[in-house]
């Protein structure tokens, strides 16, 4: 394209050849890109470090990793006349830790101290993503107090991504701490960092703790995420709080933040452990108003809610529901309804589901309990039956 350009009498400079450069990688033609820098090189235009970063990020895009850091590692950006700079470093770190090449990411921080370039918070925070992402908190953790002890302060990614890792590891202690240390430095979190905390303060059934970060997050008029409500609803509802859940559904609502089938799931569960499941029927009904389709989690649910108030009928007739227009049971399903039907005495119909658990191949996840208690049913224990299962519910 290039000698096609001169032969019509143009004279393309690098910013023209970069961005037709640019065009071949977005345009999955990787090769003629490659080509296009030897050629540039051959014919006397020196590529700048913006031709080379946009080839690097392109390699990257076309899964050439290995072509991408030879560029640096073996110099070939040098042979070509161009020395990388920080933005050099900075698309490489990136390519890397998106693959999970974190090794290969740390080296290249060496190989800055090395050539005397500075690594920046943004390197360094990509990286510590990158060993956040694959579960490494405690290398993530020495990078970060290895950038602190260079002067180089974390920034709201930086502390975003070692809280997360932090909670999902159920360090929510640590997490807590560097929240305290963020906002002592003026950094303002936000709503990811929040709904981190308050997912892990919930799940841990820490209520008090989340309770007081969602007070925060209002003080400091963060808008709440579905994120943090959904963890809300469920702490809420995990501590039988279903009033002050259900208020949190309608509070999402006016906020203009709607519900996912994950909030529905949450809360119709909420209802039916509480017994209520009248309640938990009428926002069963609702979800598909709303626009949310439910799944065999939603399903499941509302047919153990049905056994628990002995509503066999109820019970068959949603069934019936599922498998004219909803998603497909599993072995879960199953279960629900089986137990649905021995508390109201029904044999012949917890036959015809076992028969039918046995055609999807569901058979042998029919929970222990609950085949204990169909062993005693159908050698005619009632009594025995109904109490295991029960009791296992």
């Amino acid at each position: 394209m290039a000698g096609k350009m001169m032969k019509l009498g143009y004279d393309p400079n690098v910013v023209t050849l970069s961005s037709l450069l640019n065009g071949y990688c977005r345009c999955n033609r990787i090769s003629e890109a490659v080509a296009l820098v030897d050629q540039m090189v051959e014919t006397g235009y020196q590529p700048n470090t913006i031709t080379f970063n946009l080839l690097i990020h392109g390699l990257f895009l076309h899964n050439k990793a290995s072509e991408a850091v030879a560029l640096v590692e073996l110099d070939r950006m040098v042979e070509k006349g161009c020395q990388p700079n920080l933005v050099t470093y900075g698309v490489l770190a990136n390519g890397l830790c998106k693959r999970g090449n974190i090794d290969l990411a740390l080296d290249l921080l060496k190989k800055m101290d090395k050539v005397n370039i500075e690594a920046n918070v943004v390197i360094y925070s990509t990286v510590i993503d990158g060993f956040c992402k694959y579960k490494h908190v405690d290398d993530a953790l020495d990078l970060f107090s290895e950038m602190e002890n260079k002067w180089i302060r974390g920034n709201v990614f930086t502390y975003n991504s070692l809280i997360s890792c932090l909670c999902s590891y159920g360090r929510w202690s640590d997490a807590y701490r560097l929240l305290k240390e963020m906002i002592e430095r003026k950094i303002n979190p936000n709503v990811f960092t929040f709904s981190a905390l308050i997912d892990s303060f919930a799940k841990e059934g820490n209520l008090l703790e989340a309770e007081s970060l969602y007070k925060e997050m209002i003080q400091r008029s963060i808008a709440l995420d579905i994120f943090t409500y959904n963890s809300l609803i469920y702490g809420f509802c995990m501590h039988d709080r279903i009033d002050e859940a259900k208020q949190m559904f309608d509070l999402m609502i006016s906020e203009d933040c709607y519900p996912d089938v994950v909030t529905y799931n949450t809360l119709i569960n909420g209802f039916c452990k509480s017994k209520r499941v009248e309640d938990a029927w009428e926002l069963f009904c609702s979800v598909d108003l709303k626009g949310v389709k439910p799944d065999v989690r939603t399903y499941t649910i509302m047919f153990s809610g049905f056994g628990v108030k002995r509503l066999k009928q109820e019970a068959v007739a949603l069934f019936r529901k599922m498998k004219e227009d909803g998603p497909l049971p599993d072995d879960r399903t199953y279960n629900a309804l089986i137990r649905a039907h021995m508390w109201d005495g029904d044999k012949a119909a917890s036959a015809e589901l076992i028969k039918e658990m046995t055609s999807f191949g569901f058979l042998q996840r029919l929970r222990r309990p609950l085949a204990w208690s169909l062993i005693c049913y159908m050698m005619g224990d009632w009594t025995k039956a109904s109490s295991t299962c029960f009791l296992n519910h």
